[in-house]
């Protein structure tokens, strides 16, 4: 997992996110130069299918992030961003990922999955010990996506820990809750769009690059 302080935000992003974003990379500069050193420059319509794997690695990988900030947790993620201010946020889950509860609905981090059996089982006594309060169950049990080692567990542990912090110190008032709101990410459809329709022209002898 990378997590990376900008300015008075923290951006976090999964453990995975580096490896795959570069292989896509790889893969496709690999191909572009393949196709150019083969058929030149006439044969650059064929690198459509390289450049959608190298803005899918991009957007389904590196983008994707849970954003910490003094008045908000942010939730990038692929299709749309979702801003949750700390006075909206009621609840935090990890059963399948990080889930952020609200008045308004409930909000999935991407860039936070929970962990498989690999991440649960690499579990350490450390991992599950001196968490906020709202991570423990029933008798001190902790679910595997809230271990700390985990993607899930660690976003899980940033967000309870400030909202802890924020509850306590009466910052925020939990009795007049804030609300969340939604933006949908406009340009990365956009080029999505394009990137199908390169493809699509290529392949029915079309328009191309």
């Amino acid at each position: 997992m990378e997590s990376s302080g900008v300015a008075v935000a923290t951006v976090f992003r999964s453990r995975t996110s580096g490896w795959f974003t570069g292989i896509a990379l790889l893969v496709a500069i690999g191909g572009i130069v393949s196709i150019a050193a083969t058929d030149g420059p006439s044969g650059l319509p064929a690198a459509w299918p390289f450049v959608a794997v190298a803005f899918a690695g991009w957007w389904l990988f590196w983008y994707p992030s849970v954003v910490f900030a003094a008045d908000a947790v942010t939730l990038r993620n692929p299709l749309a961003t979702v801003q949750v201010p700390w006075a909206a946020l009621i609840d935090v889950d990890t059963k399948y990922a990080l889930k952020l509860v609200t008045p308004t609905g409930s909000f999935t981090a991407w860039a936070a999955p929970a962990p498989g059996v690999w991440g649960t089982h690499a579990g350490k006594v450390e991992h599950l010990t001196n968490l906020p309060a709202t991570s423990y169950g029933p008798g001190g049990s902790v679910r595997p996506g809230d271990l700390k080692n985990t993607d899930s567990g660690y976003a899980a542990y940033v967000v309870r820990s400030r909202w802890q912090d924020l509850v306590e110190t009466g910052a925020i008032d939990v009795d007049h809750p804030d609300h969340a709101r939604r933006s949908w990410n406009w340009p990365a459809i956009a080029v999505l769009l394009l990137v199908i329709g390169g493809i699509a022209a290529t392949t029915l002898g079309g328009p191309s690059l």
